[in-house]
């Protein structure tokens, strides 16, 4: 596939897990491998980004954390790719629509953690994201409660699936997300830049 995609055959469910990866941990496998089972993937693709638009300092160069993303998270179902440094997108919302344009055949499905849900709706054009396709979010520690009580939480209520249904959320079409509350490990990759484990090389 062009633009550094992975292969995807005809209606086959993706789950993007998007982010800078900076660095990328045994926390971002975890969530990787429940959202495979949780919500009906056949596969997720890592998208490490250039950078987060909406953090002031830059991450560590692309290729490392490219190396680091594969080295950690070694699995058939799971690809790593930096498709947005090819085509140039910035925001989630602009990297979904060349996705569904480049590979009309997949049904996308965006995963993340619940403390970004809670901050979702500072996200440029996130009620787009909400119309395009289905939300996974998964539970972090301490972050429950806060994610409930979103703002994207209230402003699509009625568009949550039941937890008992969200093994359907990759089959369901947009607006609809599903919360998932799984054992989650307590780590984040600003802890793992503090202590010094991913000192510039």
């Amino acid at each position: 596939m062009p633009y550094g995609l992975p292969y995807v055959a005809r209606g086959q469910r993706i789950g993007l897990l998007g982010g800078s990866f900076d660095p990328p941990h045994k926390g971002h496998v975890h969530i990787t491998l429940e959202a495979l089972k949780r919500f009906g993937l056949d596969q997720v693709w890592w998208l490490v980004s250039p950078g987060n638009p909406l953090k002031d300092r830059g991450p560590a160069k692309l290729a490392r954390r490219m190396s680091a993303a594969r080295e950690i998270m070694d699995h058939p179902r799971v690809q790593i790719t930096d498709f947005e440094a090819h085509v140039g997108t910035r925001f989630t919302a602009e990297t979904i629509a060349v996705l569904q344009d480049k590979c009309p055949q997949a049904q996308f499905v965006w995963l993340m953690g619940a403390d970004n849900l809670a901050q979702f709706h500072l996200w440029r054009d996130w009620q787009d994201i909400m119309a395009r396709v289905p939300i996974g979010v998964l539970a972090r520690p301490g972050d429950r409660i806060e994610a409930r009580t979103a703002k994207a939480a209230q402003v699509y209520r009625r568009a949550r699936l039941h937890p008992r249904s969200s093994w359907q959320l990759s089959r369901a079409k947009a607006p609809v997300w599903a919360f998932a509350n799984v054992p989650m490990r307590d780590i984040s990759s600003t802890e793992l830049r503090k202590n010094g484990a991913w000192a510039e090389s």
